[in-house]
């Protein structure tokens, strides 16, 4: 039963890791491409150029940032925590599906389930906090019915 849970959670930890891998390898080639251009360019291009880079090694940074912190919230989370009612780092089924109240990466595909990641302060996830198996939580209209609780 909660082998699930730990699969979801394994996948959205391997998602994070691959994630952090690919932003700071685009943080080193942006500044392998800084270092390349501050030898051979001079002059207004040179200088909108360094600029854009700039602006762009700030915008992945504060990705990696971002990413690295929902990481290291998601490994706060114990999987084989079981509680009777919803809290951080529960895999809820509702008859809409599963949702795995953790970080916000949205979809992932586990053990052939399909399980969305969402943080607790989302809409739908403060909805989903402390109910219990048959309560109801509702956002926009749309009623989820918890049917399980991991």
């Amino acid at each position: 039963m909660s082998s699930l849970k730990a699969h979801v959670h394994t996948a959205c930890q391997l998602l994070l890791v691959d994630k952090i891998r690919e932003l700071r390898s685009e943080l080193d080639d942006l500044q392998e491409g800084a270092e390349n251009d501050a030898k051979s360019s001079a002059g207004d291009k040179h200088e909108t150029a360094r600029a854009m880079m700039q602006t762009e090694h700030a915008r992945i940074g504060q990705l990696l940032s971002e990413t690295i912190h929902q990481k290291n919230t998601l490994d706060q989370l114990d999987p084989l925590q079981h509680a009777s009612s919803v809290v951080p780092g529960s895999l809820i089924k509702t008859q809409r599906g599963w949702f795995y109240l953790s970080i916000p990466i949205g979809k992932t595909s586990v053990d052939d389930t399909l399980v969305i990641a969402l943080s607790p302060l989302s809409p739908l996830g403060s909805q989903f906090m402390n109910k219990r198996t048959g309560e109801t939580a509702e956002v926009n209209g749309t009623k989820y019915i918890i049917e399980e609780i991991q």
